[in-house]
């Protein structure tokens, strides 16, 4: 069966041996999920828009060409199922993807997505899971209007289920939140030190996980960088800064899963788009 190169990750840059769905090392799923966003809308759109805007990405990412190794775009989760059914869905994807060796990297859509595709990564592992979180929110709020998987709830769902956290970029932190990262013993790197201080590197301490998930809000960046989220919040992250950042938390560890979310993209503003794209290609350009 014929391949749309159209709803392919970097598209026609993909040979067909690069594009093949059994031996892609790098397998992208597009999670469109839209159910709990509590400001702007449009995140719904998100994954076409990386999709589309990967088309002009070059394969070259410093130095590195991830797409030597292979990826393959899935077809989308539907996302007019429950909230309950798209996270066994995702889950069951990425248990699927990380348990013969690929990487699973899922493309959203808001943040509470985030669940299931960790879940079934550290279902996969027979090693213990790390998360590093770049994100202008803590997201540790508890049913946060309502909703027990909210986009602003994830961080605090992971940590109930053990998995250890460090976080850049926050800035935006309610009172709950702060005694809950607190109480889990999240590693934290707010945005006022690290931009005031344009610190670059970190260094995780030694019992921190050796499998590294990342999970990229969009919104830790700032605004000057990256507009079109639901969620913008001054004072954020710089393009390479929230890279050097991840690529520190790397060092002598391994990246087995990742999301990118709540891009919500700008008719006529493609520049948040190919931001978005540009910087999952340099996660994966990281796991080589």
């Amino acid at each position: 069966m014929s391949i749309n190169r159209q709803n392919q990750f970097l598209g026609d840059e993909l040979s067909a041996a690069e594009n093949d769905a059994t031996s892609a090392k790098f397998v992208i799923i597009p999670c469109g999920l839209e159910k709990t966003v509590s400001y702007g809308t449009g995140a719904a759109n998100g994954p076409d828009a990386i999709i589309a805007a990967s088309h002009q990405l070059e394969r070259l990412v410093e130095g590195r060409e991830p797409c030597l190794q292979g990826m393959f775009t899935q077809t989308p989760i539907d996302c007019s199922q429950s909230m309950e059914a798209i996270q066994s869905e995702l889950r069951a994807r990425t248990l699927e993807i990380a348990g013969r060796g690929n990487v699973p990297v899922t493309l959203g859509g808001e943040h509470s997505l985030s669940y299931g595709a960790v879940m079934g990564v550290a279902d996969a592992s027979p090693e213990p899971i790390g998360l590093v979180q770049i994100d202008a929110h803590a997201d540790f709020r508890v049913d946060y209007q309502g909703h027990k998987h909210s986009h602003a709830s994830v961080m605090q769902l992971l940590a109930k289920e053990g998995l250890p956290i460090c976080s850049f970029g926050v800035r935006a932190l309610a009172q709950e939140e702060q005694e809950g990262r607190q109480s889990h013993g999240v590693i934290c790197y707010d945005a006022p030190h690290l931009v005031r201080q344009q610190i670059h590197s970190v260094e995780l301490p030694d019992d921190f996980p050796k499998k590294i998930y990342i999970t990229f809000d969009v919104d830790g960046l700032d605004p000057s960088v990256l507009s079109a989220t639901g969620t913008p919040v001054p004072g954020g992250l710089g393009f390479y800064q929230s890279l050097d950042l991840i690529q520190s938390t790397l060092k002598g560890r391994e990246c087995v899963g990742m999301d990118i979310v709540e891009l919500a993209p700008l008719q006529g503003q493609p520049v948040s788009d190919f931001t978005a794209a540009l910087i999952l290609h340099h996660l994966m350009a990281m796991t080589l």
